[in-house]
């Protein structure tokens, strides 16, 4: 009996001591050893596929990280980009806040010493099917919309709890940008009923965040014009003729020209005076030139253009980089060879082009409504998704829901200089700008995103005076 009993404690032994060899019962046919051109790190990265629906063939390729310290008791951040139809691995994990950036030649990787990895685990997926190296072997798969897509991002989460068991009760941010105001509000609003219907574990959602975000269409695409006018980009005749002519309420996601022909008239000329050479998603950046880039990447030469202390080609360098068959293989994607190389946004996807016209303000009040903090913060550099539009539908939203003002609009502060405005209502939704940053804003700003994200995280308010906070 004695012996017996030893050889359970043995045996428990040895499983408890393989969980540990083996990254805390993490998959190890997902760990990525190293990548290409990687400096060290002590954190460990995982990436591969999900399978969301294995009839139809169809699997989404995702990318995690640990958290820099303390991975076990840190929350765990999912990240999306939008698009619709853009990659968040090339994206929010290698241009904006993961803990790499690839090189000027294309063929490495540098540390971003902002990554939010420093303050959460970090997921990011490549969504929905047709986007970067997410598949299906159903081509009909690829003709889908904002359903369909947070049906398949809440199947994706339930799997990957499975490989990564540690996260079934840990807390849970849900964050992204721009056309992701659709798809975190979407999933957030799945998982909660989820939780409603589940006899299992349940997503312990503790907040939503999301950067310049589409939220409702007849209000932000005016606000592009708004803002370009209001930063001298468009004269007083050509701002008051879109002001005058179009009727926002008509203007369709996909195709803005189901409007009038002086509407039309007027928009193509505020186009032609901002000009090609303008980042409508960053207006103060300078803009890359990629054949001369891509030229270059060919020749093994250094391509980095600096601006104002941002890559202004990283996109061009990091699409590279997701092309070399290493990088492929130590990330354990494309395994069904895919016919197209991978691109930041998709070209085979065939997207709704009416569900950019959903109300997302409702179901932001039902997540708001589960006592789940809500933070929209925008760059104030943004013209395709100005802060414009979202300040005025945050407080519409808190009007909608009674909440008074518990922050009075006002200045926050990092380092000792003003990193934005922020206002709070009711102690759940807050709206936030972020000073000098673009649609990306962890790409433009990554100081000031990181503190952001912390404070958001942990629960605090941003600092509203000069001194020093834990997140400087």
């Amino acid at each position: 009996m004695r012996f017996s009993e030893m050889g359970v404690w043995w045996f428990c032994g040895l499983v408890i001591l393989g969980l540990i060899i083996g990254g805390k019962g993490y998959p190890e046919e997902d760990l990525v050893k190293a990548l290409p051109g990687q400096p060290k790190v002590s954190f460990r990265q995982y990436a591969g596929y999900v399978d969301v629906d294995r009839k139809a063939g169809r699997s989404l390729f995702y990318y995690f990280v640990e958290a820099e310290v303390n991975p076990d008791h840190k929350p765990l951040t999912l990240w999306l980009n939008g698009g619709p139809g853009c990659s968040s691995v090339g994206g929010g994990a290698f241009t904006e806040l993961g803990p790499f950036f690839p090189t000027g030649d294309g063929r490495g990787l540098r540390r971003n010493s902002k990554s939010w990895n420093k303050a959460s685990n970090l997921l990011f997926v490549e969504s929905p099917a047709g986007v970067g190296w997410s598949y299906s072997n159903t081509s009909s798969d690829y003709t889908t919309g904002d359903a369909k897509t947070a049906m398949d991002m809440h199947t994706f989460m339930m799997e990957w709890v499975k490989k990564f068991p540690a996260f079934k009760s840990r807390e849970l941010y849900l964050t992204g940008e721009s056309y992701a105001g659709h798809y975190i509000p979407q999933l957030a609003v799945a998982l909660l009923d989820h939780n409603e219907h589940s006899k299992e574990y349940k997503f312990n959602i503790k907040g939503v965040a999301i950067g310049n975000p589409l939220l409702r269409l007849d209000r932000d695409a005016p606000a592009t014009f708004e803002y370009f006018w209001s930063h001298g980009m468009i004269s007083d005749e050509v701002g008051l003729a879109i002001m005058t002519q179009c009727d926002f309420e008509d203007y369709t996601f996909g195709s803005p020209h189901n409007v009038s022909e002086a509407c039309n008239k007027a928009i193509s000329e505020a186009n032609t005076i901002v000009s090609e050479y303008i980042d409508n998603y960053d207006v103060i950046l300078d803009v890359c030139y990629p054949s001369i880039v891509e030229q270059e990447l060919r020749l093994r030469k250094m391509a980095t253009k600096m601006s104002v202390g941002v890559d202004v080609c990283m996109s061009y360098e990091r699409r590279f980089y997701f092309n070399l068959p290493e990088v492929q293989k130590a990330l354990h994607a494309n395994r069904t060879n895919l016919p197209d190389s991978w691109s930041m946004c998709s070209r085979v996807l065939n997207y709704s082009d009416t569900d950019g016209n959903i109300n997302i303000l409702p179901l932001l009040k039902r997540i708001v409504e589960n006592h789940i903090p809500v933070w929209i913060f925008s760059g104030d550099q943004d013209s395709v998704v100005p802060l414009l539009g979202s300040r005025t539908l945050v407080r519409e939203l808190a009007h909608d829901m009674g909440f008074k003002i518990t922050v009075p609009y006002g200045a926050w502060f990092h380092k000792g200089q003003v990193g934005g405005w922020q206002t709070e209502y009711g102690n759940l939704l807050t709206f936030a700008t972020v000073r000098g940053a673009a649609h990306m804003v962890p790409y433009a700003q990554p100081a000031r995103a990181l503190h952001l994200f912390s404070s958001f995280i942990h629960g605090r308010r941003l600092p509203n005076n000069t001194r020093p906070s834990i997140d400087d």
